[in-house]
């Protein structure tokens, strides 16, 4: 049984994160720490475990093998910093730092100390990017020119999200460290490794943080990505598309459709699979058995996964205040 401290309930996804360690049946959650203790005890007294007002009392606890922290991110280098040298295996909501400096500082402590280190990357998961990866691998797309990918909300225009969501101080970003690094690290997935980032960022309803946000990616190998996300939009399907020379993807919310050169030659239009790929288990799952079995992070969920995530965010960001176009070169 792997035995949980829940670090911090800021992030939006934190109690849904528990739930997902009570529900395996071999974790449980020992105790909770929290920035702002009333919250924390509050939690605590919900999931029935003790509250720990101080961070290092919590991580020296014999009775704690692994943290999950949801902490503002601003403080995730110096949470995940601390939970390493504690010797604690490490899982993570994303995005892992505020910059890649931050992020490098926190790999060399998981390396030093041989702790496992997950972050939350859900959508590497999905049936659609496995068969897609699959696809474009196998070359039935041809040549890759582009890829689409928007992952929007109206969490702003909806007047759902909380408010203490827009603290820079705390988040370091809006949408687009939010919720368009799922499509970021897809594009990477997908793609392989950067060559330029920019950044097209604004506050339409005027929070402090960027309620709209696109960010297009120039390869390696040519092609061109696009990611589109916001707190402004009614009724967004998370769509994917990919474009090849030889084929075409698309995919909303479940429903998937392709046609490539060979289909063609069949008189077969669009295409819709009979089988896609079985979908992974989510990242608590695998951490929890990570943890227990002493394996290494799961393929795609690692400290190197996480880094290279918070190069296309930081330098989007670099690109959005400059008004530039930025060189990757990391």
């Amino acid at each position: 049984m792997l035995r949980v401290a829940m670090l911090s309930k800021w992030h939006v996804h934190a109690a849904g994160y528990a739930r997902e360690f009570l529900s395996s049946g071999k974790a449980e959650i020992n105790a909770v720490w929290d920035e702002k203790a009333d919250r924390g005890k509050e939690w605590a007294k919900e999931l029935g475990c003790d509250f720990e007002p101080d961070l290092d009392k919590l991580l020296a606890r014999d009775d704690i093998d692994a943290v999950c922290c949801c902490a503002p991110t601003t403080m995730h280098k110096d949470v995940i910093i601390r939970a390493a040298k504690a010797g604690k295996h490490i899982f993570t909501e994303k995005t892992l730092a505020c910059t890649v400096a931050e992020c490098k500082e926190i790999a060399k402590e998981i390396e030093k100390n041989n702790v496992t280190f997950v972050i939350s990357f859900p959508d590497k998961a999905w049936p659609i990017v496995k068969f897609a990866k699959q696809h474009i691998e196998n070359g039935d797309f041809g040549r890759v020119t582009n890829i689409r990918i928007r992952n929007a909300h109206n969490g702003v225009s909806g007047n759902w999200l909380p408010e203490y969501w827009f603290i820079k101080e705390d988040c370091a970003g809006g949408a687009m460290m939010d919720l368009g690094c799922h499509a970021m690290y897809l594009l990477s997935h997908l793609l392989g490794k950067p060559k330029k980032i920019t950044g097209i960022a604004n506050s339409v309803l005027g929070t402090p943080v960027d309620e709209n946000a696109i960010s297009v990616i120039e390869f390696e190998n040519g092609a061109i990505g696009v990611s589109e996300t916001s707190f402004l939009a009614f009724s967004s399907p998370f769509t994917i598309e990919i474009h090849g020379t030889d084929g075409i993807l698309l995919w909303q919310n479940g429903e998937i459709k392709y046609k490539t050169t060979e289909t063609a030659k069949l008189n077969k239009g669009f295409i819709t699979p009979d089988n896609l790929p079985k979908e992974d288990e989510k990242p608590i799952p695998r951490f929890i058995d990570a943890c227990i079995n002493g394996t290494d992070s799961p393929e795609g969920l690692g400290i190197q996964d996480a880094i290279e995530l918070a190069v296309l965010l930081e330098n989007s960001y670099i690109s959005y205040e400059t008004g530039k176009t930025v060189e990757i070169k990391e």
